[in-house]
């Protein structure tokens, strides 16, 4: 059965920092937002606007290796990272690093439409299956209720 076609979840913005506690926080990363549709040993990184990232073909190469499932579409972005962890888009815009994947969302796993769950059960989900210290496939942690705890 070949995996079902996902819009990236849109991203939440708020003018300024804020706590609420049915919220969960995470750091915006610079890059590319894209879904990672991983099926039999293979991998598409798609954008938000529907087209295949063909120019990061080792990065597609390695997702599925470092997943622990046979099947899964995880939202997420397409970033280089600098030797401090900070992402730097002018490194991954002009390809001067090897890329990663920074996962944020599970929205589909070994035949298993996620998307009604809850996001923090997805996430859960998401932890178990992506590696604590992958290569090229990253986990993107957050922080519950506690907003302006990031700043």
């Amino acid at each position: 059965m070949p995996l079902p076609l996902f819009q990236p979840t849109p991203l939440g913005r708020a003018r300024e920092p804020f706590s609420h506690p049915e919220w969960l926080y995470e750091v915006k990363r610079d890059g590319f937002r894209a879904l990672a549709y991983v099926d039999k040993g293979e991998c598409r990184l798609i954008s938000r606007n529907g087209n295949e990232f063909k120019s990061f073909p080792a990065l597609a190469e390695s997702l599925p290796a470092e997943l622990s499932a046979r099947s899964a579409i995880l939202d997420g972005e397409i970033v280089a990272l600098d030797r401090s962890g900070k992402t730097q888009f002018k490194d991954l815009l002009f390809r001067r690093v090897e890329p990663r994947f920074y996962a944020f969302d599970l929205l589909w796993c070994d035949g298993k439409d996620l998307w009604y769950l809850p996001l923090i059960e997805r996430k859960l989900r998401l932890r178990s299956i992506v590696p604590h210290h992958g290569e090229r496939l990253l986990y993107c942690d957050h922080v519950e209720q506690d907003g302006e705890g990031l700043c």
